[in-house]
């Protein structure tokens, strides 16, 4: 089932700055072999829903795994059949905008 999520992994009740410990939970994601892309709020994350799924847990796991409390916020568009969303949603959106001006 092809996936697209957004997801937002943090660390609780380490500090304030988390950047730190944000890019443990993005280099477990980026290693995954995942088409990914990072924004400064979210990171999203394309392919097979399993696959997805045990990726998120995986960086969460980061942390948990040290008895962090761990937030996670996922947002998620599944549609069978299709791959390659994270480009084409956004060029679709970019040439609607291009014909309106």
């Amino acid at each position: 089932m092809s996936t697209l999520v957004a997801v937002s992994i943090s660390p609780v009740g380490v500090g304030e700055e988390l950047g730190t410990e944000v890019a443990k939970a993005i280099k477990v994601i980026r290693d995954s072999g995942l088409p990914n892309h990072t924004s400064s709020m979210s990171t999203e994350i394309e392919g097979e829903w399993d696959e997805v799924l045990k990726v998120v847990g995986d960086a969460a796991a980061v942390f948990t795994d040290q008895g962090i409390r761990t937030s996670v916020s996922l947002k998620a568009d599944i549609r069978p059949g299709v791959s390659g969303r994270m480009a084409t949603k956004v060029e679709t959106v970019e040439r609607i905008l291009g014909e309106q001006s």
